[in-house]
């Protein structure tokens, strides 16, 4: 009898299976920055009086939803193939904190179904997508919240605060402000009431965990001065926990318009955030120009300037929708100008290094091994993808200072000087 033969699958290239090695998790951050220009977009003209803007907001956000879902597949291929390299990623300081990109990516894509993905999908589909990926990105990021820090607390050694932890315990956030667009959809009672209490909860978490971060980021700016070039776009990641906390704000009061003064608290706590990110965008804006006329080249950390930069977009069509101000709507469309610059910049920088290459590099054989680094010289090889900033020199904890204090060699120790003789006329002390 003859027996079936299994076919053996085909092995990937070499080229391309090296390519996978490399793509780490902040790759997600060019799909939340794609749908964040189509729902910012979208808010600015919420009865579609300028022509062919929402249709534009609906193909982009498409276009991030597609990408996503080519991303999940190749992290997941990323992580079937090179299970030890996505365990290096956790394990890198400089690469960890951008896990969080991934639940922000699950949940902007799904708000994003629920306000203008539903002109293309129908109400229904829509409402089923933006719900799972809603769930996906909140189970994901509420993990990465506490997994990340914990990581960063016994695993990883770190020398100086950066930007780019807030990456992890901003995602909370981010489900918080997409969170009551589901409300509608939910039957009234326990269930709502649940759904908008974990909003609540998770506005709480990321902003407490916000405020010990920041702070410690400003006093290094100060202190130590400018970060690397390649690192300066990151200072504008500390615009998402402001512009989201915003517009989560905002979402919420709108979502339950019962509770008393929930409008007036909603402007009470924007009005003074959104006005700290804009001092924020102003100083961070200056050190990327400077940066940039210094040579900064692409890199992914270019992402930066979109995501959190739309965050102060929706804060601030929340805060013209609870006031009726229009000053507040002009202010939202000017800086929208600003985001899709950031957009045109970071997304052809992008598609110009996977063209050529120079994104996903394949390293040859030497420098496939990390080779062991000196203080203060950035680590190399696949383990730090290209994007991101590089990881603060190890140290090791308690260690006992085994070199002695150099000595000036140029004079001799000064001797100790002589006692001066006793007064004439004085008695001095006996000794027996």
């Amino acid at each position: 009898m003859a027996t079936a033969v299994r076919p053996v699958p085909r092995p990937l290239p070499a080229s391309r299976t090296a390519a996978l090695r490399r793509l780490g998790p902040q790759y997600y951050a060019a799909v939340m920055g794609t749908g964040i220009v189509g729902t910012a977009g979208a808010g600015l003209d919420p009865h579609g009086a300028v022509p062919g803007l929402r249709a534009a907001c609906t193909a982009l956000w498409a276009a991030a939803l597609l990408t996503l879902a080519v991303l999940l597949a190749a992290r997941a291929g990323h992580w079937a193939r090179h299970p030890g390299q996505a365990r290096a990623h956790l394990l890198d300081p400089a690469v960890a904190p951008f896990y969080g990109c991934p639940a922000m990516a699950l949940t902007s894509v799904g708000g994003g179904a629920l306000i203008v993905g539903r002109d293309w999908l129908g109400a229904g589909p829509a409402v089923a997508l933006g719900a799972a990926l809603w769930a996906a990105g909140t189970v994901t990021g509420l993990v990465v919240a506490v997994g990340v820090p914990y990581l960063m607390v016994v695993r990883h050694h770190i020398e100086a605060p950066s930007p780019v932890w807030l990456l992890p315990v901003v995602a909370p956030m981010v489900s918080a402000a997409s969170g009551p667009l589901l409300a509608p959809h939910v039957p009234e009672g326990q269930a709502r009431g649940a759904l908008l209490a974990a909003c609540h909860g998770m506005f709480g978490v990321s902003l407490l965990a916000a405020l010990l971060i920041v702070p410690p980021v400003f006093a290094r700016l100060v202190t130590a001065g400018p970060p690397p070039s390649a690192a300066t776009p990151a200072l504008l990641l500390v615009l998402g926990p402001l512009g989201q906390s915003v517009t989560a704000a905002a979402a919420l009061a709108e979502a339950v318009p019962g509770v008393p003064y929930g409008r007036g608290l909603a402007v009470a706590y924007g009005l003074p955030v959104i006005g700290f990110a804009l001092l924020w965008l102003a100083l961070a804006g200056a050190l990327v120009v400077r940066a940039r006329r210094r040579g900064m080249g692409f890199s992914l950390s270019w992402w930066a300037s979109t995501f959190p930069v739309g965050t102060c977009v929706t804060g601030l069509e929340g805060l013209g929708r609870l006031t009726g101000l229009v000053v507040l709507d002009g202010a939202a469309v000017a800086l929208y100008g600003v985001l899709v610059a950031g957009w045109l910049a970071a997304a052809s920088g992008t598609v110009r290094g996977l063209l050529d290459g120079a994104l996903l590099k394949v390293p040859g054989p030497a420098a496939d091994a990390t080779p062991p680094t000196t203080p203060g010289t950035p680590p190399t090889g696949p383990g730090h993808p290209p994007g991101t900033p590089p990881p603060a020199p190890h140290r090791t904890p308690h260690a006992p200072q085994t070199t002695a204090p150099r000595r000036t060699l140029s004079a001799p120790p000064r001797a100790a000087p002589a006692p001066a003789p006793p007064a004439p006329g004085r008695a001095t002390a006996r000794t027996r």
